[in-house]
């Protein structure tokens, strides 16, 4: 270390932001996606009311509305709470990367793998749930929904039902898609890493 280096290590004008670059550095930055989504997951809920008041359809909707908007509320709430588990418990995995030679790549493959099941799980949790209410308090509207949406064919298929089957397979093939997506970048970080750690060998 040169004079000029070890006068700028000592001096506090220079390092004052050294806390903030060593947190960026060492990668722990990634681990403020993974909060932050937890904490939109906890919000959810309120989201929703909030939006639903503001929007002024509870004025104007019947005592079954009503009371399945409640249930489904619930359903939302249960969900949130499965997503909010989610990503509060992966922000460890970004400790995994920090001493790796490449860490941006490795993150992402774990944030996309972890938003595929996420957003797999809230479409297989709100189906059920939300459709299971829909066909037992809103029977009548389902059916004239699917008839809307399916030209008239609403006696053999109609809407509750339909969330039913299809939020979990929807929510399956959106795991498994996600997951290959972010296995094909794991594959890419590998060849990268096993590489360069060829080209060391060699050099030795």
């Amino acid at each position: 270390m040169t004079e000029n280096d070890k006068y700028r290590a000592d001096n506090p004008f220079f390092n004052w932001a050294k806390p903030y670059f060593d947190f960026v550095g060492r990668g722990k930055i990634y681990s403020l996606v993974y909060v932050i989504m937890a904490l939109c997951n906890l919000l959810l809920p309120l989201i929703v009311i909030f939006w639903v008041i503001e929007s002024g359809m509870l004025q104007y909707a019947g005592t079954g509305a009503v009371i399945a908007f409640m249930f489904a509320l619930l359903v939302i709430a249960f969900a949130s709470w499965i997503g909010f588990q989610l990503w509060w418990n992966r922000k460890s995995a970004v400790k995994r990367f920090e001493s790796a030679d490449l860490i941006a790549t490795p993150v992402i493959s774990d944030l996309l793998q972890t938003f595929g099941e996420w957003l797999g799980t809230m479409l297989g949790i709100l189906g059920v749930g939300v459709g299971i209410i829909i066909t037992i308090l809103l029977w009548d509207v389902s059916k004239y929904t699917a008839e809307l949406m399916m030209f008239g064919v609403g006696g053999f298929f109609n809407f509750g039902p339909a969330m039913i089957i299809g939020g979990p397979v929807a929510g399956f093939i959106t795991i498994v898609f996600f997951r290959f997506i972010a296995e094909q970048i794991r594959i890419i970080a590998a060849i990268a890493n096993n590489t360069r750690e060829i080209a060391r060998n060699l050099r030795k």
